[in-house]
């Protein structure tokens, strides 16, 4: 057991937020945003991981953002001591995991985060993270497996192998299925959503992308040698990090590993992936439901609706008669989609050319 050993958060802040268009924009993405209660989704992501005196034991964040998003990160973060990884460019979430764990010792035990996602149960987090953390010291790459409650086609699935302690080998990594085989996914009990959150030990993740990725690993080594400290900022060497082929941590590494490792969590995980998800976790608070399921944010009238989302940042939305849509009012742009077109939110040329 290693419930002495601290954790070290690996906050990862990448990508655009499209699907949430036009709330979320390149300028100000999903995760500065607050979707859900007081806090923004970054702000959430870094709470959770303050030391909160139980069995995860958390050091201080490390985050990994580009440039770009600085300023909202610094802002955000206040007088909460970190350390900033600033990505020379975005090159999907493999080499970004490693740039921190190349800034670790070999052995400190690092816990990746999404900034982005919504967590309702934080005990629940915060022990399945130190579930994770023990069998990451044993060199497992370790993923949180989400509990499924419903036949989702959207999120790729974990398939459990034989128990080991405090979790499972992972038998197999599954894309993202159609409506029948994830029907029949929930039914047999085997399989766990792919959240997106991973326990290594930061030397046998650098081990591991060397093995499998061997000119990324060699890239992202080079970049943080030639790196250099501006104030509470590392850059790492950009040349170099430019000659990365990027790549996803799961199809570099996870997939390829002998030791990938799972650990159940149910704690009432949302990606926040589009305006249905974030209705769906609303709704899951009890925030701003009425008894039809229709749920507000802003000033928002509704008449013989069902299942109705609506946001705006000052117009009035007034809706009648209609079911299962969403109504997004931000910044002067408009927009409405059904619950299952709000995936491909993300394809309009105002998500697009923001």
């Amino acid at each position: 057991m290693v419930k002495e050993r601290f954790i070290h958060p690996v906050i990862l802040c990448g990508g655009s937020g499209t699907r949430l268009w036009p709330a979320s924009r390149k300028a100000l993405p999903k995760p500065f945003l607050p979707l859900i209660g007081d806090a923004t989704l970054f702000e959430q992501a870094v709470g959770r991981v303050a030391d909160h005196g139980d069995a995860a034991r958390f050091a201080d964040p490390i985050i990994v953002a580009g440039a770009q998003h600085s300023a909202s990160i610094e802002r955000q973060m206040g007088d909460c001591s970190h350390r900033f990884i600033v990505e020379p460019s975005a090159k999907n979430t493999a080499p970004a995991i490693a740039l921190a764990a190349a800034c670790l010792d070999p052995d400190d035990i690092m816990l990746v985060c999404p900034s982005d996602h919504h967590i309702a149960d934080e005990p629940a987090f915060r022990k399945a993270a130190a579930a994770a953390a023990n069998l990451a010291a044993q060199d497992y790459l370790v993923s949180f497996g989400i509990t499924p409650d419903r036949p989702e086609t959207g999120y790729g699935y974990l398939r459990r192998g034989e128990a080991i302690e405090g979790g499972y080998a992972i038998a197999q990594f599954v894309e993202k299925p159609d409506r029948a085989r994830a029907e029949a996914y929930l039914e047999s009990g085997e399989y766990s959503w792919n959240g997106g959150i991973f326990a290594f030990r930061a030397g046998q993740l650098l081990d591991e992308l060397a093995a499998h990725r061997p000119a990324m690993a060699e890239a992202v080594l080079q970049s943080v040698k030639q790196g250099r400290e501006d104030a509470s900022q590392f850059h790492p060497d950009a040349q170099v990090f430019s000659q990365i082929e990027g790549d996803s941590i799961d199809y570099a590494v996870m997939e390829n590993t002998s030791r990938a490792a799972m650990v159940p969590a149910d704690m009432g995980w949302s990606d926040i992936g589009n305006w249905a998800a974030l209705q769906d976790a609303l709704q899951a608070e009890g925030d701003r439901v009425d008894g039809d399921g229709n749920v507000r944010r802003g000033t928002a009238d509704f008449v013989d609706c069902g299942n109705v989302f609506a946001s705006t940042d000052g117009p009035r939305i007034s809706a009648v008669g209609v079911q299962d849509i969403c109504i997004i009012v931000s910044d002067g742009e408009v927009l409405v989609t059904t619950r299952d077109g709000a995936q491909l939110v993300g394809k309009l040329p105002g998500a697009t050319d923001q």
